[in-house]
């Protein structure tokens, strides 16, 4: 759903109609262009041809430094498995270690894909509604009732999409705690860590101690934090015998992660991410912006996000269903949003700010007025 806006409000551009688009998942800065240089020098130098399916050596070993350096949990190089993006890096996980039958725990408000990725290997999905009082987070009362003697992994999605939702250390070690005693694997998507706001800390929960981080699965990459969406490349690390058969696994699917594009992702990760904190900042004076303005709006609710780049508006005083709302919010007002059921929430929108201050001043004013009509 999130494309099809996407690509309804790009159409509708073309044909010359003015449209505020919040439905983009991705920043609108370019890639910094030492990132590009890496590329094209590693072109220039005929790094063209197959790697190991799980990446170049050099790439692994830079994402094993990090996640010691920054998120505070060791691994291996072995342990680390390059992808095709975190996308394909949660899908190969999923499939790696679920078998048809197998339960997913997915706290909603959910990322669109993880249900769809869960059936597709025969695996059932299993919703838990968290609450806009919890600040749209799962919590381990949840967890622990929601949990039977067929789960095998829950999903923890922090910095969240939709809701920007950023987990606690204690909400984290709650949730590790009943995972542990109940020996429960944990995904762990951590594609937004670096778009944190209000002094927040990103807590990896494979930080926790070294019995969560023999359960966990974390996944992270490329394309949010510097802006190398259409680069396709992600990682993911975990256990060794399960990073053994998500390598298995993805070496019968796509083989290697593009070659060329791995040294790109080498200067990203191991130069000064000073160039990471401006772009943060831009989205957070974006984001300020955003919350007053939603906030002066009666008849929606908001949750200050303290992660990404989303609002998750809860729409549910209006009573219109997200798909309803949506195709009214682009046709007669000339916004495009993404409808909340696509993230199990079927009365909210959720709106993106990676985009300019002034497509995002103009499509306010728009949702503002559709909102005062209703």
């Amino acid at each position: 759903m999130t494309l099809a806006m996407t690509a309804q409000a790009k159409k509708m551009q073309a044909e010359g109609i003015d449209i505020a688009s919040f439905g983009a998942g991705e920043p609108d800065f370019d890639t910094p262009d030492f990132i590009k240089a890496a590329a094209i020098a590693a072109l220039e130098q005929g790094k063209t041809k197959y790697t190991a399916s799980s990446g170049i050596p050099e790439l692994r070993q830079a994402i094993a430094d990090k996640l010691l350096l920054e998120n505070h949990f060791e691994v291996t190089k072995e342990q680390v498995i390059v992808s095709c993006g975190a996308k394909q890096s949660v899908f190969n996980a999923i499939a790696a270690v679920c078998n048809p039958g197998d339960e997913v725990l997915i706290p909603a408000p959910y990322w669109t894909s993880y249900p769809e990725m869960v059936k597709s290997v025969g695996a059932v999905p299993v919703f838990v509604d968290t609450k806009f009082e919890n600040g749209w987070k799962l919590t381990a009362e949840d967890f622990d009732n929601h949990m039977s003697g067929r789960t095998k992994m829950v999903i923890i999605n922090s910095p969240n999409n939709p809701t920007g939702s950023v987990y606690t250390r204690e909400e984290l070690e709650a949730i590790a705690e009943i995972a542990v005693a109940e020996d429960i694997l944990v995904l762990s998507d951590e594609i937004y860590e670096k778009l944190i706001y209000n002094e927040k800390e990103h807590i990896s929960i494979a930080s926790l101690n070294p019995h969560i981080k023999e359960l966990t699965i974390t996944v992270n990459g490329f394309s949010k934090a510097y802006s190398m969406t259409g680069w396709r490349l992600g990682y993911l690390a975990a256990p060794l015998p399960i990073a053994n058969a998500i390598d298995n696994f993805q070496s019968h699917t796509t083989s290697n992660p593009t070659t060329f594009a791995q040294y790109g992702a080498l200067a990203a990760i191991t130069a000064d991410q000073g160039f990471v904190s401006d772009m943060r900042d831009e989205f957070d004076m974006r984001r300020n912006y955003m919350l007053q303005r939603l906030r002066s709006i009666s008849n929606v609710r908001v949750m200050e996000p303290n992660g990404a780049f989303y609002f998750l508006v809860d729409t549910s005083p209006m009573g219109i269903k997200s798909i309803n709302l949506t195709e009214k919010l682009l046709s007669r007002y000339q916004v495009a949003a993404v409808p909340g059921v696509a993230f199990g929430h079927d009365y909210s929108v959720r709106l993106s700010y990676a985009t300019s201050l002034d497509v995002i001043k103009k499509g306010l004013d728009r949702f503002e007025n559709f909102c005062q009509s209703h």
